[in-house]
């Protein structure tokens, strides 16, 4: 994947500042303040804020994935070729229903515990050096913050899904400080296209490490402070720090150490963030491997994208990390991965 194409100089009020930000379009991804080589930039109230007089480097501008994002532009890069009218859910190798063998995996992880399997199978075995994930925050339960796991232990601990805004790409700075040489990257989306432009502009700074990037299916994420503190805490009387799981299987599935509580998508729609509705990418069309729920129980639907995803899949595989079964045996999951795809990308194009 050559870099080819030039960009000019712009600032972050001109760029970022006025399209992106002020448009309440920001992910908060955390790309821009990553990139930035003067610091200018800092993450506050989930988005990035100037904190001092921009450069005019224009960097900034060539790593977001809300500004002036081309995805048949992103597939020729990634893939050589943009995805055609049958690839609903965009470019792949190979369809998989998976679950990790681990018990302990399976105690911990989201739905099938295929990302937390690859990721233990890839430091065990030397392919990778340590993974950025989204960890949990010691002041506020169950809030998601960027972090680099370079042990089985840490891999372990940042294990299921958080519903929240999580700025990962802010954890490859870690990983740069810490020397890794190989590294994973879990994230959404929006995580995965920044590392794509990243990877594109030649901030090699920054990308040089990354091995593989795990994509997380995703429809939106809700606002901390609307969702767990107003809703769960506030009005169904479910103190966070009780919090042990939070899931969505047509309902969102709140587990505590006293059940679980389900609460209809009708009631938290609102304080999904209004930033989200930018996105038209559901399933992390440009990962290695993507990854998701889709309704199933205790297992994973995986879409292996890239020959780089496909040799970890497989070797996990043949390793006996993981077991798979055909998608054909799960056509609801099938479905719904395709409408959610079709209705994400109706979403307005940047």
């Amino acid at each position: 994947m050559a870099v080819t194409e030039s960009f000019s100089k712009i600032s972050f009020e001109e760029s970022l500042g006025a399209e992106v930000v002020d448009a309440e379009k920001c992910v908060g991804c955390g790309a821009c303040i990553a990139a930035c080589p003067f610091g200018c930039l800092e993450y506050k109230n989930y988005k990035a804020t100037l904190i001092k007089d921009c450069k005019i480097c224009g960097i900034c501008a060539r790593v977001c994935p809300r500004y002036r994002q081309s995805q048949p532009q992103m597939e020729r890069y990634v893939f050589g070729r943009e995805r055609n009218a049958e690839e609903e859910f965009g470019i792949h190798l190979r369809l998989s229903v998976a679950q990790a063998r681990d018990r302990r995996i399976l105690g911990v992880s989201q739905d099938g515990g295929v990302v937390t399997a690859l990721l233990l199978f890839a430091l065990e075995n030397k392919m990778i050096d340590g993974a950025v994930v989204s960890g949990v925050s010691m002041e506020k339960p169950f809030l998601p913050i960027p972090r680099l796991a370079a042990t089985s232990t840490e891999i372990l601990e940042c294990s299921g899904s958080r519903y929240f805004c999580s700025p990962n790409l802010l954890a490859l700075t870690e990983a740069i400080k810490q020397k890794k040489t190989s590294v994973a990257f879990v994230g959404t989306p929006c995580h995965i296209q920044a590392i794509r432009k990243l990877q594109r502009a030649g901030l090699r700074r920054l990308t040089a490490p990354l091995k593989y990037l795990v994509g997380l299916m995703c429809s939106e994420c809700f606002t901390y402070e609307g969702l767990m503190e107003k809703h769960i805490h506030e009005a169904l009387g479910i103190r966070p720090d009780g919090v042990r799981k939070m899931n969505i299987k047509g309902k969102m599935l709140v587990t505590t150490n006293s059940g679980v509580c389900a609460i209809p998508l009708s009631e938290i729609k609102q304080y999904a963030r209004e930033n989200c509705k930018s996105c038209s990418d559901f399933s992390s069309e440009l990962a290695d491997i993507s990854v998701g729920g889709l309704g199933l129980n205790d297992w994973t639907f995986t879409v292996v994208r890239t020959k780089r995803g496909q040799e970890l899949f497989e070797a996990a595989e043949k390793a006996g990390i993981i077991i798979t079964r055909d998608v054909i045996e799960e056509p609801n999951a099938m479905n719904l991965l395709q409408k959610l795809s079709k209705k994400k990308r109706q979403n307005p194009v940047l």
